[in-house]
């Protein structure tokens, strides 16, 4: 079998499954992606590179359609050079919503499609009106609409699509939910797991915690509302006055990823620090760490905040819970079809600063009922969230079994 991916980054959801795929015997694996660093074993990664950037001059509801247009032209111009070499693959394997398997079934029109399916937009009912402070306008509703443009070609030209959660599956329109099924990305409950009397220590960025008695963590690709950063510092700044011996790990960059961006010059960051007053001694920003040493971060930590908006489920809340950390998480259903309260994890109101202090402080408590929930959410992983059972059903789906 030959089989294509395709992502503007690498290797983000594919890793295990490309992997696992280049070690099987007459399989040829090919990675398309811009990104010129990474490699994984037996895997050819090609790279595409697109021809401009968006027109600002463009209508501002079409940006994202002409960016996956750009990016869906130059994945079109590598695969004719794959096809020029000999390569057509039986099947393409690409990320939908950016732009990647727009036109692969002009390009390899014999190949099975299959997208990865993350999100659908909505203006109402999930992410965008959550938050009752940022009511969407009726620019952002039509703007919205028209983010989902590239989405719906891919779903009308893929075989199959696959949703990482039931939950993220939902969002889309019910007239195209029979051709994407479930399957999660899956996690390596022998690499994440717990590690007993685990520090932070992490000799690369000089960052040393080892003596800390509560440590408190937090990670997310980027330093915003959409992920809660806020309200978690509010709740950090009230702990401080209360506990002089706890620390708070902040894993991430400087930036906004999803959602809006403030209006003035400054970060969601600096904006908290000059308003709190708060210890800076006793907050570390590490910034954005290689896997390994986010492992270290769970496995140390007393106990880890994971809040987000009804969006897509990021990794780190799934990789906290296989690693033996007990997690505060907001009471959303991106969360809930995950985490049931005080059994796999603490639950608690987004918008609370209180509340997450509280809910910490709970955790810091009550060390026996919380190993007791430790496990259950180390468990929950094991059994239907582990690499184990999810990469062969993973490659089942790939192969058309």
């Amino acid at each position: 079998m030959r089989i294509l991916f395709l992502h503007d980054n690498f290797p983000t959801q594919f890793p295990h499954v490309a992997t696992a795929l280049a070690k099987e015997k007459d399989t040829e694996v090919v990675f398309g992606t811009t990104r010129k660093e990474g490699e994984l074993p037996g895997v050819r990664r090609v790279v595409f590179q697109r021809k401009r950037n968006i027109d600002e001059k463009t209508h501002h509801y079409l940006h994202g359609l002409e960016r996956s247009i750009i990016t869906g032209e130059a994945v079109f111009e590598m695969c004719r050079q794959l096809k020029n070499e000999g390569f057509i693959p039986d099947v393409v394997y690409g990320h939908s919503g950016w732009g990647p398997p727009l036109f692969i079934k002009d390009v390899f029109p014999k190949s099975r499609l299959l997208c990865y399916f993350e999100w659908f937009y909505r203006s109402y009912g999930s992410d965008v009106d959550f938050d009752p402070a940022y009511p969407p306008t009726v620019d952002d509703e039509a703007r919205i609409r028209m983010k989902n443009a590239p989405i719906l070609l891919d779903l009308e030209s893929c075989d199959r699509g696959l949703s990482p959660t039931h939950w993220q599956h939902d969002q889309f329109p019910k007239e195209w939910k029979s051709k994407v099924d479930v399957i999660n990305d899956g996690f390596d409950t022998d690499l994440c797991k717990p590690v007993a009397g685990a520090k932070l220590k992490l000799d690369r960025i000089g960052l040393d915690l080892s003596d800390v008695t509560e440590l408190i963590t937090y990670t997310a690709w980027g330093m915003e509302p959409y992920r809660g950063f806020p309200q978690f510092l509010r709740a950090i700044a009230k702990l401080q006055r209360k506990r002089p011996n706890l620390h708070a790990v902040v894993v991430g960059e400087d930036r906004v990823v999803y959602g809006r961006k403030r209006d003035d010059d400054l970060t969601w960051k600096q904006e908290m620090l000059q308003t709190l007053n708060m210890d800076e001694t006793r907050i570390h920003f590490p910034g954005k760490l290689p896997h390994e040493e986010l492992r270290q971060v769970y496995q140390a930590s007393s106990a880890h905040v994971y809040l987000t908006h009804p969006f897509i489920l990021s990794w780190s809340m799934m990789e906290c819970m296989a690693s033996g950390c007990i997690l505060i998480a907001s009471d959303v259903p991106t969360v809930t079809e995950i985490v049931t309260d005080n059994e796999t994890g603490l639950l608690v109101d987004f918008f609370d600063p209180n509340a997450i202090a509280n809910r910490i402080e709970e955790a810091l408590d009550h060390p026996e009922k919380m190993q007791r929930i430790r496990d259950n959410a180390r468990q929950l992983i094991i059994d239907n969230y582990s690499l184990k059972k999810t990469l062969p059903q993973h490659l089942d789906w790939i192969k058309g079994k």
